[in-house]
């Protein structure tokens, strides 16, 4: 056979084990992550058995610790990605970037400004009284644990942002149930938790949709944009400083030193004040020799963009990861302690696991939720990011001021939401729309009926759907998960 003969037969010979190394390699990939969270896991319990002092029910200690990291890594995996996920959207963040600022933002929140307290009853979900017995109160948050980390765990995989909080406490309400009867549950706290099913991404999408409107119609629709951007973009980035100062001081630094909420307030605005007189001749320095057009905006907006992201995933850190490693908390001081109390100290191993936990998870599982919210629902820019940013910290300082109680997964999600059915609003109702139909078709008149037949669906309805049916069934379906888990536990310790 000559050469030029066997040569196609080399070349596919080739091809094949190019195929087959690189499905290999793909395979492998797979593998990866799963492998390195089960090593974390193994290294939780271990430092669970090094640092538990108790020599009574050291097992469950050990046993709970990995129960808390997994739930730390499915948080990582879904909650974080609503504080990275529109900067990645908008394309100011590489998704390298978004998951390196969120991983170290997130773990130096709840390190720095964790709080070192926690209730142990979850928000007072159910009275203590009913459940005083500590091997049925370990159970309880036991049961929480479990079936919060695998619901969050599902929601991720179906790719739904669902509030890990919900979450915690519909376990802690459902196997507060089966220990104790439906009177054992203070159903005053689960309407008012209820309720932020519905306020959290009104309120959100409401005022993301605002600040959007004030861009449109103050700098986009201007006929000198770039004069316009330097008399407002001050103004914006200096109302996100003044929210972040008061969202930060309010949420973020509880554990560090108290401030009140006219206190919190008073530093916002010293820091909307400063901020403006610092960032006006900046945003001037910038926008020189910039082209009057869209494009040319977007630069103004990109590195404001990526700081809100690095302040929320620490916010988050501070605030949101306590409630989730609260139940180990309360497992690792009712075996130490041997009694039941209404809040305990956090041990800084614990808190620890959590830190890390959500670092990791959102390092090895954070990418699809991020591109969920960032880029699936509908389409972000650096200008619509960044409404979605101030919103997220906006909408938790007023709903602090009414009392209201409000999920930061919510209000995130909610605001991209806002956003995009805005623009959908926008897109149909202005009359700048109009005026460029009259002129693309040659028309004196305009048909709303036609053109509401042409425009796109700028909100994937899908996704909406999927969303909000996993958010609406968060705490029932943790909550019924949780409960059969407790019986579970029950009949268990029973037989023993």
């Amino acid at each position: 056979m000559t050469n030029s003969a066997l040569k196609p037969t080399l070349d596919k010979d080739l091809e094949k084990v190019s195929q087959l190394q690189g499905a290999t390699k793909n395979l492998s990939r797979t593998f990866v992550a799963p492998g390195l969270s089960f090593l974390f896991l193994l290294v939780a319990m271990g430092i669970a058995s090094i640092y538990f002092s108790g020599t009574l029910g050291t097992g469950v200690v050990i046993a709970s610790a990995g129960v808390g990291a997994y739930l730390a890594l499915n948080i990582g995996a879904n909650d974080v990605a609503n504080n990275v996920g529109p900067a990645v959207g908008s394309q100011a963040l590489s998704i390298t970037g978004a998951l390196l600022i969120a991983a170290i933002f997130e773990s130096a929140g709840a390190l720095i400004a964790g709080g070192d307290v926690v209730g142990t009853i979850s928000k007072g979900i159910i009275d203590p009284a009913t459940v005083s017995n500590s091997g049925v109160f370990v159970r309880v948050m036991l049961g929480a644990l479990i079936s919060s980390a695998l619901w969050v765990n599902l929601a991720t995989w179906i790719g739904a942002p669902v509030s890990t909080t919900h979450a915690v406490v519909g376990g802690v309400m459902g196997a507060g149930i089966a220990a104790a009867g439906y009177t054992s549950v203070n159903w005053a706290t689960m309407g008012s938790i209820a309720a932020s099913w519905v306020i959290s991404p009104v309120l959100g999408g409401l005022i993301a949709a605002a600040f959007l409107f004030f861009i449109k119609t103050f700098i986009i629709y201007q006929k000198d944009k770039i004069a316009a951007a330097r008399r407002w973009v001050p103004v914006l980035i200096a109302i996100m400083t003044g929210a972040f100062t008061a969202y930060l001081s309010v949420k973020g630094l509880k554990k560090v030193v108290s401030i009140s909420l006219f206190q919190a307030s008073v530093l916002g605005i010293v820091a909307f004040v400063t901020t403006w007189f610092l960032v006006r001749p900046l945003i001037r320095r910038q926008s020189e020799g910039l082209e009057n057009r869209n494009q040319s905006l977007r630069k103004l907006f990109r590195i404001p963009l990526i700081c809100s992201a690095a302040l929320l995933s620490f916010a988050h850190g501070a605030n949101d990861v306590a409630n989730a490693i609260g139940p180990l908390a309360a497992i690792v001081h009712t075996i130490s302690a041997g009694e039941v109390a209404a809040k305990v100290s956090i041990p800084l191993w614990v808190m620890t696991i959590g830190a890390f936990g959500i670092s990791f998870g959102l390092l090895l599982f954070g990418p699809k939720l991020i591109r969920m919210v960032g880029q699936q629902i509908t389409k972000l820019n650096p200008m619509r990011a960044y409404c979605v940013a101030l919103s997220a910290a906006i909408t938790v300082i007023v709903a602090s001021g009414l009392g209201l109680p409000v999920s930061s997964t919510h209000i995130a999600v909610g605001a991209v939401f806002g956003v995009g059915f805005f623009r959908e609003w926008y897109t149909q109702s202005s009359k700048r729309r109009m005026r460029y139909v009259q002129l693309e078709t040659g028309r004196t008149t305009y048909s709303r009926r036609a053109e509401t037949h042409r425009r796109p669906k700028l909100v994937r309805r899908s996704h909406f759907m999927t969303i909000v049916a996993a958010w609406v069934i968060t705490v029932p379906a943790a909550a019924g998960l949780s409960a059969l888990i407790f019986a579970g536990l029950t009949a268990l310790s029973t037989g023993q």
